[in-house]
């Protein structure tokens, strides 16, 4: 069976041959109805593997361009260990800014865990110096000998141990993502071959009269490729417009929400789920005519 005359066939339709195929039954809403509900969760998956695409990046350009200076130091010391600190960081290639955070922003960074009351003057918590680097970078490692010179009681975190492990757990998810499309994918063509084989059988007698009186295995074959394709293609269809609906109505982006929110289409992402319905209708074809293929073979 020629591949490029069964996609024309498709388009051109044949009144005749359709009605090979019974159109209503089981097989007729199941194959809908699962390539509805797959290309449904499709969305979602293609929606969750952008959205993880975009936090790794930003988790990865935020927090590779910023740095923390902490410095534990004796009530009577701590001031000159900023002072010194400053004026190592100052004087650092690499280093666009540096902010001494105040009590206030240290209090606001601890309440989320500790509460409003927690009194940040009364407590040994270390100063925080806020670094922030340009686009060539400076070198951690001299800079963490240079505070150590001259500022022991300085300690750099660049947050490469946060920042490796939040990063690389967003790409796997995103993977993730890919890996149900195609999880989905495998399980629509495994669907649709079951359905189309289950038709075939059912309509054995009927196979065997049409080539009685001359139809060839193309002509009938065609004519189950055509229904299921145009089945999942439709159902397919339906699923994408409720998914694309779905992920509309999610909250969008914030920072308070952080993960959870911003799950859905940005910009031009929101044309990716139209590929969806074309997706499952080659899926359909291929598993239609292999299927059908097959079981014409053992009709013989």
């Amino acid at each position: 069976m020629n591949v490029i005359g069964d996609g024309l066939a498709i388009v051109r339709g044949d009144a005749q041959a359709d009605r090979v195929v019974p159109p209503t039954g089981h097989t007729a809403w199941l194959t809908t109805f699962t390539a509805g509900a797959m290309a449904f969760l499709a969305v979602f998956a293609l929606a969750l593997s952008l959205a993880t695409g975009r936090l790794a990046e930003r988790w990865s350009n935020e927090l590779a361009r910023t740095a923390t200076v902490r410095i534990s130091a004796p009530a009577g010391q701590e001031a000159a260990q900023v002072q010194a600190a400053e004026r190592v960081l100052e004087q650092t290639p690499g280093v666009a800014e540096t902010r001494l955070l105040d009590v206030e922003e240290q209090r606001a960074l601890l309440e989320p865990w500790f509460g409003p009351d927690l009194p940040v003057e009364a407590l040994p918590i270390p100063r925080m110096i806020e670094v922030i680097e340009d686009r060539q970078g400076y070198d951690a490692e001299g800079l963490r000998l240079r505070l150590a010179a001259e500022a022991p009681g300085a300690v750099l975190d660049d947050h490469t141990r946060w920042r490796r492990p939040l990063v690389s757990a967003a790409w796997r998810l995103r993977i993730l993502g890919w890996l149900s499309i195609l999880l989905i994918a495998g399980a629509v063509g495994a669907m649709i071959t079951l359905a189309a084989s289950a038709a075939l059988a059912a309509n054995a007698q009927v196979i065997r009269v049409l080539r009685l009186v001359g139809a060839r295995d193309v002509y009938i074959a065609r004519a189950f490729v055509r229904r299921f394709t145009l089945r999942a293609l439709t159902g397919a269809a339906v699923g994408t417009v409720i998914g694309m609906a779905a992920i509309a109505l999610l909250p969008r982006a914030s920072e308070e929400g952080g993960f959870l929110t911003g799950l859905g289409f940005h910009g031009w992402h929101w044309l990716l789920p139209l590929v969806i319905p074309v997706l499952a209708g080659l899926v359909a074809f291929a598993a239609t005519r292999q299927a059908a293929l097959r079981s014409l073979r053992e009709l013989m």
